[in-house]
Order: C-alpha cells, then sequence, then structure tokens
C-alpha cells in the first residue's frame, strides 16, 4: 500500500500553503467516472484586479453603510475592515458610516481613525452593506442592500423578508451569488467555516473521550472562538501534532482517523488544519478496518471522500458526477460502509433534498449498536435532517455539541451519553472573526467603488454592473430580476400560508 505522510506544516506555513505544496491524499474513483481531481484544493482569495475597474471619471453617488451585527453575541464580524475602508476614503473619496457596536471585532475607534463616521442613524447611506441578516423593518426605499439573505433557494424562513425589500422597493444583493465566468464564488466566508469547524471538531473530539472516561492530546485545545486569531489556534493544534507524535493516542482511543467530504472551499479550510498533524493520507481502497487496527497511533489518517466514493448508480454500472448533479435521485448512498473506520466524520458537503442522505439515522442505529469507533460528526454543512440524517437541529458556538442516541432518537446536548456526538454550528466562521473579515473584505474591496458609483435608481438594465455584481442582484426597485424571477413561486407559498 502507499500512502503519503505529512510530519506537520507548521501553523503559518500550512495557513499560507498553494495548491502545489498539497500532497494529494490516494482517493481512487471507483463509482462515478469524471470525479474531480482530489488533490485538495485551497483556494486563494481573490484580489481587487480580478474585478472591473470602476470609472474614475465619475465620483461616489453613494454614501456607503455598514451595518451593526445583531443576529447573536457570537457574530463581530464585518465586510469591510478599517484597513480597507481607509484605503476606499482616501484612494477613492468614498463616505462611510458606520453603526456603533459593542461587539464588533474591530472598534468604533479604529473605524473612524480610518475616516469613517459613526452614527446610529444609516438613512443617508444609499448602499447598506452587512453580514448577516437585516431585520425587516429596517428596509427603507431606493436603498441598495448587500448581504447573506439566504433567499436565492427559496429558503421559507427568508420570504417574508424577501417580501419586505420588494414591498418597498429596495435593492438586494446577495453575496453568496458573486461568482466569476464559471460559477466560482468570489467573496466568501467557507474557507474559514472549514477552518473553524475542524479547529472545534479536534476539540470536541478531546471533550467527547474525556466524558467516556479517557484524555487525549486533544485537551489541549480550545474552541476556535476562544483564540486572539488562526495562528494561535493552529500553534496549539501544531503542539498536539507533535505530542501526538512523540507519545501516541491512548490505545483505548486508537489512532486518529478522520474523513472529509467533499473539496471545495470548506473542505480546503478543513485541510488546512489537518495538514498541521502528522498525516497520513489514505484512499478509499486502503481504508481498511485492517490498515486502521495496524495503524500505531502516532499518526493521523485523513481520506477525502468525493461523489466517487460515496454514491453509486442504483441501476447499477459505472455513473458519472455529471449525471450524479443531473439526476441525483438516480443514486444511493454508499458512504455507510467506510463510517466505521471513521473517528471523525467532517461533513462539508452541501445536501439537495433530491440526493441521497450521506448517512441515515438507520445507519446511525447500526454504528451505535456495533460499538463502532465513529464517535463524532462535525456536519459544517449544517443542512438540518440532510445529508447527515441525524444531525436533527443546529446549534451555535455557545452550546456546539449534542450526542445523539440512536436508539432512541434523541440529541442531548453537551458531550456526555451513548451515541454519536454531533457538532453542528450554523456560523462558524463567526468563531473566527477577525481573521474572516480581514480575507473577506479582500475579495470584496474590489466592488465597492463600482457600488458607491452606481445610481441605483435606474432600472436594472442600465446599471451598466460588471458581471460578477449584476448576477448577485437578487431584486431592484421592488422587482425580482431575470436571473431570480423563479423566487416567485417559494414567494406564492409564503403568501398562501399567511
Amino acid at each position: 500500500m502507499t500512502i503519503q505522510r505529512s510530519r506537520g506544516a507548521g501553523p503559518l506555513e500550512a495557513f499560507t500553503s498553494r495548491v502545489d505544496a498539497v500532497p494529494s491524499p490516494l482517493v481512487t474513483s471507483h463509482h462515478l467516472a469524471g470525479a474531480q481531481d482530489v488533490q485538495v484544493l485551497v483556494p486563494v482569495t481573490p484580489r481587487a484586479s480580478h474585478l472591473k475597474e470602476p470609472d474614475r471619471d465619475n465620483g461616489p453617488v453613494n454614501v456607503i453603510g455598514i451595518r451593526r451585527e445583531d443576529k447573536n453575541e457570537w457574530e463581530r464580524r464585518v465586510p469591510v475592515v478599517p484597513a480597507d475602508l481607509a484605503a476606499l476614503h482616501a484612494g477613492d473619496g468614498i463616505e462611510f458610516v458606520v453603526q456603533p457596536s459593542g461587539i464588533r471585532v474591530f472598534g468604533d475607534d479604529e473605524f473612524a481613525a480610518a475616516g469613517a463616521a459613526i452614527d446610529e442613524d444609516l438613512t443617508g447611506a444609499g448602499v447598506v452593506m452587512a453580514v448577516k441578516e437585516i431585520p425587516d423593518e429596517l428596509f427603507a426605499p431606493a436603498v441598495a442592500y448587500m448581504f447573506f439573505s439566504h433567499t436565492i433557494k427559496g429558503q421559507p424562513h427568508s420570504m417574508p423578508m424577501l417580501r419586505r425589500i420588494l414591498d418597498v422597493g429596495a435593492t438586494l444583493i446577495d453575496y453568496e451569488r458573486i461568482v466569476d465566468s464559471d460559477g466560482r464564488r468570489l467573496v466568501h466566508f467557507g474557507r474559514y467555516a472549514g477552518l473553524a469547524g475542524m479547529i472545534d471538531a479536534l476539540w470536541a473530539y478531546g471533550q467527547r473521550w474525556r466524558a467516556l472516561g479517557v484524555d487525549t492530546p486533544m485537551l489541549r485545545l480550545r474552541q476556535a472562538m476562544r483564540y486572539p486569531d488562526l495562528s494561535s489556534a493552529l500553534r496549539d493544534v501544531e503542539a498536539v501534532g507533535q505530542r501526538i507524535a512523540s507519545q501516541g493516542m491512548d490505545p483505548r482511543v486508537g489512532p486518529l482517523v478522520v474523513g472529509v467530504t467533499g473539496y471545495g472551499n470548506v473542505a480546503s479550510g478543513a485541510m488546512d488544519v489537518l495538514r498541521v498533524l502528522p498525516t497520513v493520507s489514505v484512499g478509499t481502497p486502503e481504508l481498511t478496518a485492517d490498515v486502521v487496527s495496524r495503524a500505531d497511533g502516532r499518526s493521523v489518517l485523513v481520506t477525502v471522500f468525493t461523489e466517487s466514493d460515496t454514491v453509486e448508480p442504483v441501476a447499477g454500472g459505472v455513473g458519472s458526477v455529471a449525471d450524479y448533479r443531473a439526476n441525483p435521485g438516480a443514486y444511493r448512498s454508499v458512504f455507510a460502509q467506510y463510517a466505521d473506520r471513521l473517528s471523525i466524520l467532517v461533513n462539508s458537503v452541501y445536501w439537495h433534498p433530491a440526493s441521497p442522505r450521506l448517512l441515515t439515522a438507520s445507519d446511525a442505529v447500526a454504528l451505535q449498536s456495533a460499538g463502532a469507533r465513529l464517535v463524532l460528526v462535525a456536519d459544517l454543512s449544517c443542512d438540518i435532517l440532510g445529508g447527515i440524517e441525524f444531525t436533527v437541529r443546529s446549534t451555535d458556538s455557545g452550546d456546539p455539541v449534542y450526542v445523539y442516541d440512536a436508539s432512541t432518537g434523541t440529541a442531548t446536548d453537551g458531550f456526555a451519553g451513548e451515541g454519536i456526538a454531533v457538532l453542528a454550528v450554523d456560523n462558524l466562521p463567526c468563531e473566527l472573526p477577525a481573521d474572516a473579515s480581514v480575507s473577506f473584505s479582500a475579495a470584496l474591496r474590489g466592488l465597492v467603488p463600482v457600488l458607491a458609483r452606481t445610481d441605483f435608481g435606474r432600472p436594472f438594465d442600465s446599471l451598466a454592473l460588471p458581471p460578477e455584481l449584476a448576477s448577485a442582484v437578487v431584486a431592484h426597485r421592488g422587482e425580482l430580476t431575470p436571473a431570480f424571477s423563479y423566487l416567485r413561486e417559494a414567494l406564492a407559498a409564503f403568501e398562501r400560508s399567511r
């Protein structure tokens, strides 16, 4: 058997690594043809040069407002950080007004020093930027709002907000749909969901085993939000890796085996953390009970699962990734065969209701009854009753884990009890608020001059927005834009339910 070994990249090296520096896990495609090359991709934050330059002959027409986040006490992020705001203010003449906040990771004084006005009142702003959803009552006519709206999939809980935006004649721009010509997202927090989620998963693994009466090297770790920054967290992960390499895992626990599903931004963040550990990359054909039992406990076994490993055609034969994505109902999950060999499952794959589940509640019953070594599922996708059917509810950073007892179908907060521990925090990037905000702001910065110079009083076809921004305009002046006309059905369903 051929394996690839990593002695631990070190925290800063792991954080700045690029694709050509990443060892490729040995995953063989055996269910689907045309699977993604399984080399772990580390996306490079898109820079302003990737975006269309604004017309500098025309001065700003909009003041940019930055709203205070208030969804919960852990949401401390900001879409534009003070350093970028200062450069935009000085270089492009853009005026900013920032709502004061007592919890934001960057203080009011930092924004004031950067040139922003600090004011509770954002009514003078033509564009209002935020991270999370904005309360319905705050939308005003003729203002462009830019945030993660959670509307583009027709999510029922967001339809009242979309209805309000349309009723008042505002404009909605959703970060999730700022994409390049190949449909790849340019402005996102996904990698930080993976980074925070993997740090939390290792921490939670240690806490779960402590509740079961065994101490592991992971007890050194804290939850991601308890660190001042990502580098501090990675230094602790590196120290854990050194202890694993020198002393090994407790024989009662056995070797740490981590499975990561997916190969997108979230999975890449998780892999950045794992590369700090002394890892051995194992392909799915080699991930056998015998290999796990013979591992010496001084390395962390890591397997990356793609569609080729998790599904197969119901009718038999060899399918393809393209066919699976077009016809997910024609496929069934085959992932359960690997689950009993894992210690931690890190799920980063978005689930569509037409797709087969990665693990069902029945799978959880079988795993628990057999005393499987899987003690933690870190469901970073956090689709409730979705790809992991026993992700029965989301959690928050204050109470991030519950134990799912498959024999009774009940979930109990904390780390104790019979069953599989589930980490299902639905807002993971906020646990690394400074690092995540800096990265997000760097990707967004090139679009801010465009927003400042655009007269959103014009019809949509006359806005002359660059393609990556035009693709993100969900609603304008009280109407859905053509690309999002499909949301009429979800809105109609909401109207009928009132």
